[in-house]
């Protein structure tokens, strides 16, 4: 198994900054998603990584090698990409051995490798297909095992799910942390895709503006975000930021400093109707069977509560809305830093 290592990583194309010196490792067979916005840099990164773009400044490191000037061939990485990347003229045998043949592996080890990809994957009736008579998750799980069969230490893979309807991305996102764990393989995953960093990763690494915004597990990014910006980003519902202004004259809720500098952070889960609680008018109410999103707004700010079951709830009706002190996160408005 190995490790990576980013060591001051920068990258400029003439006045743009993509990334503004980026410090992060992971460790070997650790599952990392590189999560945040478009544009933030997390595919930037992987291409860095990868070795198919050049950093502007720092060093790369992969199983404690210095890989910064080293050609993608020379990294001992397997990559998937979103497009899965398959030769249309080829049959899906030919396509996972592809690479095997540039590197000129012999034909029985070359065999021996697609015979246990195909097996892990259940390719093993489609291998005379072309990719044009597969599924989209077949055409997907053909770009995996063309990673696997290169036997790398490290596996990049780049949004592989986006072309997937939302039954089928399930599906895969268990195959593929089963797979990584199965294999012990290193893996960076990048996806703007929350749930699916939640679900797969050991830790999460949310960008933003080519900067590291917060390292950490799920866990830690959904209990204790960093920012006003993680804790927006990371859940469903995002986190409800209220102004404190809004709630100065609450008898329950403490303020840990002056009103004017600081927002409460909220989860939807944890506020609850109550008729002492701050007043606030309903906007829209989501019944989503399970539970019911009722969206409300305290002040300016739009405040999510979500009930257990059905709950009928009009636009303009009145509403208290309460929560556990305990339950609250404190950000500096300005920067959006927790305190």
């Amino acid at each position: 198994m190995t490790d990576i290592r980013l060591v001051d990583v920068k990258k400029e194309w003439d006045e743009a900054v993509a990334l503004h010196g980026i410090d992060f490792a992971v460790g070997a067979g650790e599952f990392v998603a590189l999560l945040g916005p478009s544009g933030c840099g997390k595919s930037t990164t992987l291409r860095l990584i990868a070795g198919l773009d050049h950093p502007s400044a720092g060093r790369i490191l992969i199983g404690g090698r210095d890989v910064t000037d080293l050609a993608p061939s020379k990294r001992g990485i397997a990559m998937v990409f979103q497009s899965y990347a398959l030769f249309p003229h080829l049959s899906v045998a030919e396509n996972i051995i592809f690479g095997l043949r540039v590197r000129k592996v012999g034909t029985a080890d070359r065999e021996a490798r697609l015979a246990r990809a195909a097996d892990m994957l259940g390719l093993g009736a489609l291998l005379d297909r072309k990719p044009s008579q597969l599924s989209g998750g077949q055409q997907q799980r053909v770009a995996l095992a063309r990673a696997i069969v290169a036997e790398a230490g490290v596996c990049l893979m780049d949004e592989p799910l986006s072309n997937l309807d939302a039954q089928l991305r399930l599906e895969m996102r268990r195959e593929i942390r089963a797979l990584q764990q199965r294999l012990g393989m290193t893996m960076v995953y990048v996806t703007h895709d929350q749930s699916e960093a939640m679900t797969m990763a050991d830790r999460i690494i949310l960008m933003r503006s080519g900067q590291i915004e917060q390292n950490g597990t799920p866990a830690e990014l959904y209990e204790t975000p960093a920012t006003s910006f993680a804790a927006r980003f990371i859940g469903s519902p995002p986190m409800n930021v209220i102004a404190a202004g809004s709630l100065a004259d609450v008898s329950w809720i403490r303020l840990p400093g002056e009103a004017d500098g600081l927002a409460c952070g909220i989860r939807a889960e944890a506020v609850r109707i109550d008729a002492e609680g701050v007043p606030a008018e309903v906007i829209a109410a989501e019944y989503l069977g399970a539970d019911t999103l009722i969206e409300t707004r305290i002040g300016q700010d739009p405040v999510v509560v979500r009930v257990a079951g059905r709950r009928d709830a009009k636009p303009g009706e009145r509403l208290g809305l309460a929560w556990s002190p305990e339950a609250a996160h404190w950000f500096e408005q300005e920067g959006g830093r927790r305190l």
